[in-house]
């Protein structure tokens, strides 16, 4: 069997992958607030607090990484 060869490592920004799903989250939220008592009525409101819950683990997640980049942890 030949070896498998690992192709090298691909440099991404991810502070700005993780800013844009932040904004896209964010934005999910806003637009599902005027129907939040629609969403009640139809059982389905946990897509309000999935869009909360998104932004705020995006809000957390830039957190940390600004944190690892001023600590000198960049990858």
């Amino acid at each position: 069997m030949p070896e498998l060869v690992t192709p090298p490592a691909v440099r991404i920004n991810a502070r700005r992958i993780v800013a844009i799903g932040t904004v896209i989250w964010f934005a999910a939220f806003v637009v599902l607030v005027p129907f939040y008592g629609w969403l009640g009525r139809h059982h389905h409101r946990i897509w309000f607090w999935t869009c909360l819950a998104g932004w705020c683990l995006g809000l957390v997640g830039l957190a940390l990484m600004s944190r690892h980049r001023r600590s000198g942890r960049t990858v």
